[in-house]
């Protein structure tokens, strides 16, 4: 499961997030957080803390601020010592606001750091927000090469040995961008889109068979290569067989899952003479043309259709036409 100490948050991302840490809480740095939901506990502040989200982090804005700073010592004193007893991971006070001392005693209590942000709330949830999604976000490593083809992000899969890193050093030559090679990490950034990144390691190298690890970047420069992605359409390279019956007109688009994000699948079998390279701008300009309404196959199998009909029509026409 993917986590995140408060330590780790605080160090990374406490420039951006403009955090000040308010007390002393050694403990409460090592906490882990392990949602990236983030909850403002307004009912909390009443008392009501069935349901109470408890894992998420907490941020308070000016309306809970005043609200806080109007109740009695002892009431606050009850509140924030029900709410920091559910471990919450951290709080994070908005706009420079100054907590009570009651809060904070609280918080030292039941080890829980707290921050305050001089980012307004909405800001900040924001920011941390679009931190977290992209840290919890779900994510796989595959094996295949992912290259930026006419702006359309084609992940190359197919065996070990089979031509992918080929294919697309070939296109990276004829000015297109390498993204990854090898190892493709992919991230589900939303319900319908994955994107496709390198690995650290690895970087923007390529391995070659016959003549081994070359980078990218120092042969063709900083414009032949991309540092993520979208993930369009997948290219499966095959061995040709025979016996293996292959798309022939497009009508039916196949598709794939990956993170469960639906992309079209095209199987390219591999044969001497065949210029995978041309194939593949081919296939991210089809795409295209689909993704702005026009689809080939289907055109061509309805003017077909016309074609026959009115041939049909025109030769009954003619048998039954003697003057």
């Amino acid at each position: 499961m993917i986590n995140i100490t408060v330590e780790k948050l605080y160090s990374t991302r406490g420039q951006e997030l403009e955090l000040t840490l308010l007390n002393n809480s050694p403990k409460g740095l090592k906490k882990n957080i392990n949602n990236p939901e983030i909850h403002r506990p307004g009912l909390g502040l009443a008392g009501f803390l069935e349901r109470f989200p408890s894992k998420r982090i907490q941020i308070l804005g000016e309306t809970e601020m005043t609200y806080i700073i109007q109740l009695s010592s002892d009431k606050l004193k009850e509140i924030a010592t029900k709410i920091f007893r559910l471990d919450i991971p951290l709080l994070i006070i908005s706009k420079g606001i100054a907590p009570p001392d009651e809060l904070i005693e609280a918080a030292n209590k039941n080890n829980t750091c707290i921050f305050s942000s001089r980012l307004n709330t909405t800001e900040v949830t924001n920011r941390l927000t679009a931190y977290l999604d992209h840290l919890f976000a779900p994510s796989l490593n595959m094996h295949g090469t992912l290259v930026d083809v006419y702006g359309v992000g084609l992940l190359y899969t197919g065996k070990s040995g089979i031509g992918k890193s080929e294919v697309a050093l070939d296109l990276v030559e004829r000015g297109h961008r390498l993204v990854a090679d090898d190892v493709v990490k992919i991230i589900r950034k939303a319900p319908d889109l994955i994107i496709g990144t390198g690995s650290e390691l690895l970087g923007h190298h390529m391995e070659i068979r016959g003549i081994g690890i070359i980078d990218i970047e120092e042969l063709f420069g900083i414009r032949s290569i991309r540092l993520q992605k979208r993930i369009e359409v997948e290219v499966n390279l095959t061995f040709w067989s025979e016996t293996e019956d292959y798309e022939r007109l497009g009508i039916e688009d196949t598709k794939t899952s990956i993170l469960g994000v639906q992309i079209p699948i095209i199987r390219v079998p591999i044969s001497p003479g065949k210029n995978i390279t041309v194939i593949s701008e081919v296939i991210a300009m089809n795409h295209m043309l689909k993704v702005y309404g026009e689809n080939s196959a289907l055109e061509f199998t309805k003017k077909l259709s016309q074609t026959l009909s009115r041939q049909s029509t025109t030769q009954d026409y003619l048998e039954s036409d003697y003057e």
